[in-house]
């Protein structure tokens, strides 16, 4: 069984077990999420919602917080002596899927 899940404006496609990262929340360590917002449930039956699929829920708990690898971002014009750099770090919540609930 998987589903397809939004968190953070993004959507991931998820099964028992799987390990994603996902954008900040603000919770702690070892916590428990409820991820409601489940636009599809796949395997012998399937769901799909009109956004989102009735009663479907995905239950996982928190791993870790962290920041991801940097990027270097710059900026430059040419022949005007204009050149900016500046590093970005996002920060992530780990997340280890446990159940999926239809």
């Amino acid at each position: 069984m998987y589903a397809v899940v939004e968190t953070g404006g993004k959507q991931y496609r998820v099964q028992e077990g799987d390990v994603i990262e996902v954008e900040l929340l603000q919770v702690e360590e070892g916590e428990r999420v409820v991820l409601d917002r489940v636009h599809f449930v796949g395997g012998d039956q399937v769901k799909v919602g009109t956004p989102h699929v009735e009663g479907a829920k995905v239950t996982a708990s928190v791993v870790t917080n962290g920041k991801s690898r940097k990027i270097l971002v710059f900026k430059y014009k040419p022949k005007k002596n204009y050149r900016r750099r500046y590093g970005h770090r996002q920060p992530y919540t780990r997340l280890k899927i446990e159940k999926i609930e239809a």
